[in-house]
């Protein structure tokens, strides 16, 4: 990795094993989706193991990431599944 760039972030939706959904960013997805599981993440997830990763959704800066993460955690359960749905890869 380039160490005179800014590592990228991403925003991403975790569904957990109650089937509440968990927002949250990092700059490696999989390896945070992991430490999750291991239930060493955020404690909203550890008494929910274990959690899916159902959406991604790269961002630019840190600050950007944290925006976007606020902008879905405002949204509603209906419209956070609207969006998971769009990213849907089309059969």
């Amino acid at each position: 990795m380039d160490s005179t760039r800014p590592p990228s972030w991403s925003v991403y939706l975790l569904r957990c094993s109650d089937g509440t959904l968990y927002t949250g960013i990092a700059t490696d997805v999989a390896a945070r989706v992991k430490t999750h599981n291991e239930g060493k993440g955020a404690k909203y997830t550890r008494a929910r193991l274990p959690v899916t990763l159902l959406y991604q959704e790269d961002a630019l800066t840190h600050g950007d990431a944290l925006r976007r993460e606020m902008a879905i955690k405002r949204l509603s359960r209906t419209q956070k599944l609207s969006l998971i749905a769009s990213d849907a890869p089309t059969a």
